[in-house]
C-alpha cells in the first residue's frame, strides 16, 4: 500500500470518527439481541392506545441511519421514500435497518403507487425467510431544504398508518442542510389521536420553516409531537459501516458545500428577505418602524435565528473547502517548491 492510498485510508477512518461524534453515535451490544415473546407481549398490550405521548424516544442505527443519508442525497431536490425496520421496548422504537421503495418524488411531495406496495411487501417477506424477525416500525422521506417537520399530507398518511399499523414512526431528512451543516438534520415524530388536543405550554425545538411553508407548518403542527432521537452501533458492524462509509466518503470528498447548495443557499437568503419584509411592512425599512408588538417581535427573533443558522453553515462550507484545499493540494505545492529549490 503507497503513502497516498494509506493517507487516503486514514482520513476515511478519521472523517467517519467525526462523523459519528457529530452525531453523537454510542456503541451498544445489548440492543441487537432479539426477543420474540417481548416483542409479541408488548404489542398485544399495545400501552400507546392509551397514552398518547407513550412514545418518547426513537433509537436509529448507524447503518439505517447511513442509508437513509445517501438515499435523500441521491435524490437531490426531489422527494424520496422508504420504510423502517425495526422493534419496540418501553416508551421507544428501535430502528435496526430502512430500505428505499421505488416511489415517484416531487419537490414538495412523494407518492407511493401499486408498484411501491408491492416491492414492500415482497422486500418484507424475503426478510422473513431469511429469519431477519424485525418488524416495519416506520416510514421516512425527506424535505430537500425546508427542515424536517410534517406537512398536511405527511400528517394525514401518518395518522393513516398509526391507525392500522402501530406502532409507526415518521422520520423526516433533510439532505440538502444535512451537506450544508456538516450533521445529520433529521427529526421522528408521531400524530395525536383525532380529537386530542395538547398541552399549549410544550416545549418545542425551534426550527427555521420557510417563508412559503410556514401556513402549512403553522395548522398542523399541533396535531403532532416530536420525540427524541439518538444513534447507535454494535462492534460487529463496523465491516457493513466501512463499506458504506468509503461510498458516502467519496461523494463527500467529491463535492463541493457552496457549490452544490448555491441554490440552496440562494433560496434561504431570498427566503429571510421575504421574512424581513412581511415583518416591516412593504416599501418601509425595520429601522422606521416606532415599535413591534408580540407577534412581529417574535417574528424578527426567529429571522434573527435564521440569518445566524445560514451564516454558520455558509462558514462550515468554506472551512470544509479550506480543509481539502490543504489535504489534496499539498503534494502539487511540494512539487512546485522542490524544483525551484534546486536551481
Amino acid at each position: 500500500m503507497d503513502s497516498s492510498t494509506s493517507r487516503t485510508s486514514n482520513d476515511s477512518s478519521m472523517a467517519l470518527r467525526n462523523w459519528e461524534l457529530a452525531n453523537d453515535v454510542q456503541l451498544c451490544e445489548t440492543i441487537y439481541q432479539y426477543n420474540a415473546e417481548e416483542q409479541q407481549l408488548i404489542r398485544a398490550v399495545r400501552p400507546w392506545e392509551k397514552d398518547p405521548h407513550y412514545f418518547k424516544e426513537v433509537k436509529i442505527s448507524t447503518l439505517a441511519l447511513l442509508k437513509m443519508v445517501m438515499h435523500a442525497r441521491s435524490g437531490g431536490n426531489l422527494e424520496i421514500m422508504g420504510l423502517l425496520q425495526g422493534k419496540v421496548d418501553v416508551n421507544t422504537l428501535i430502528v435496526m435497518d430502512s430500505f428505499a421503495l421505488p416511489v415517484e418524488g416531487t419537490e414538495t411531495r412523494v407518492n407511493a403507487q401499486a408498484q411501491a406496495y408491492e416491492y414492500m411487501s415482497t422486500y418484507s417477506e424475503s426478510c422473513e425467510a431469511i429469519g431477519r424477525l424485525d418488524k416495519v416500525v416506520g416510514w421516512y422521506h425527506s424535505h430537500p431544504g425546508y427542515g424536517c417537520w410534517l406537512s398536511g399530507i405527511d400528517v394525514s398518511t401518518q395518522a393513516l398508518n398509526q391507525q392500522f399499523q402501530e406502532p409507526f414512526v415518521a422520520i423526516v431528512i433533510d439532505p440538502i442542510r444535512t451537506m450544508s451543516a456538516g450533521k445529520v438534520d433529521l427529526g421522528a415524530f408521531r400524530t395525536y389521536p383525532k380529537g386530542y388536543k395538547p398541552a399549549d405550554d410544550e416545549p418545542s425545538e425551534y426550527q427555521s420553516i420557510p417563508f412559503n411553508k410556514i401556513e402549512d407548518f403553522g395548522v398542523h403542527c399541533k396535531q403532532y409531537y416530536s420525540l427524541d432521537v439518538s444513534y447507535f452501533k454494535s462492534s460487529l458492524d463496523a465491516r457493513l459501516l466501512d463499506l458504506l462509509w468509503n461510498t458516502y466518503w467519496v461523494s463527500t470528498l467529491s463535492s463541493t458545500p457552496l457549490l452544490s447548495n448555491a441554490s440552496y443557499i440562494n433560496s434561504q437568503l431570498c427566503d429571510l428577505a421575504h421574512k424581513l419584509q412581511s415583518i416591516s411592512g412593504k416599501g418601509r425599512s425595520i429601522q422606521s418602524e416606532q415599535c413591534f408588538d408580540a407577534i412581529s417581535t417574535e417574528r424578527l427573533t426567529k429571522a434573527v435565528k435564521d440569518a445566524k443558522k445560514l451564516s454558520s453553515e455558509v462558514t462550515h462550507g468554506l472551512i470544509a473547502q479550506m480543509i481539502k484545499s490543504m489535504l489534496f493540494n499539498r503534494d502539487i505545492a511540494q512539487t512546485d517548491v522542490i524544483p525551484s529549490s534546486q536551481h
